[in-house]
């Protein structure tokens, strides 16, 4: 049976996308065919950071618009042949995704047997975000360690309990996981950044991730390539936790702790 996922949050520039890519990347990894899907019309973005920007001819719009198959759409990701990518159009106002059409693009994503259908949504409560959650199974909500990132995502957890499908037919809610990005240790420690446990404390969840906050995370995207591919980082290695986590996997949260200094730091200092 398909599951939809939506990584979701209310404020910009939490790490939705780079979430987006690692996630359905790290499903395709444990063997899951899964198909990601760029709900920012306008504002395309996904299709960079998988790497695969040249390769789009045809967009989700064409395809909810009935101007070219899903499979004309769909493009299969150069590393993984069990993941897809169907990207965004830049030249579409966001009014071009309708409720009815995003539901016969998904219809169609389960008659192929895709296991794992993740939604790239964009931020805040517009259209493409609703949109984006109506029809999800999970949800991946991604907070920063800060107050305004924490409150407005309490919003969107407020949406997802009452506005989507799940909701409207009063079936079990959208399964809620919360995934914390850019987070600093040696910030928390200093009381500039909410710990993981002020986050889930007022948020009222669990955390299904903790990614540090790393160069490593820009690096990939300006490659092209999900961070969960770079094993060696302390962000890959997190992101793929989370995934295994997802999928049912109990793993100890990592990369909380300040490193300690090693004998010789503190001796001669640095």
């Amino acid at each position: 049976m398909t599951e939809i996922i939506v990584v979701t949050s209310g404020k910009g520039g939490v790490g939705k996308t780079t979430t987006s890519a690692s996630l359905a990347t790290g499903l395709a990894q444990a063997g899951k065919k899964v198909a990601v899907i760029d709900f920012d019309v306008g504002l395309r973005n996904l299709d960079l950071i998988m790497g695969c920007e040249r390769r789009v001819v045809y967009d989700f719009v064409n395809v909810i618009q009935g101007e070219a198959t899903l499979k004309q759409a769909l493009i299969k990701d150069k590393r993984n042949d069990k993941l897809f990518v169907l990207a965004a159009s830049q030249t579409r106002d966001k009014d071009a995704l309708t409720q009815e059409g995003v539901e016969k693009v998904l219809d169609e994503l389960k008659k192929e047997g895709f296991d794992y259908v993740v939604c790239d949504s964009p931020a805040g409560i517009e259209k493409g975000a609703h949109l984006a959650m109506y029809f999800a199974d999970h949800a991946m909500v991604v907070v920063n360690p800060e107050v305004s990132s924490v409150r407005d995502s309490d919003r969107i957890l407020g949406l997802l309990a009452s506005k989507t499908r799940h909701a409207e037919g009063g079936q079990a809610t959208v399964k809620q996981h919360l995934l914390l990005t850019r987070y600093n240790p040696v910030r928390v420690e200093a009381g500039e950044m909410l710990s993981v446990k002020d986050v889930e404390d007022i948020l009222g969840l669990p955390v299904v991730g903790v990614i540090p906050e790393s160069e490593n995370v820009l690096a990939a995207s300006n490659a092209g390539e999900p961070v969960i591919l770079d094993a060696q980082s302390m962000a890959g290695q997190a992101y793929a936790d989370a995934v295994a986590r997802v999928l049912g996997e109990e793993r100890p949260l990592r990369f909380l702790e300040v490193p300690k200094k090693g004998l010789f730091k503190r001796m001669f200092g640095g």
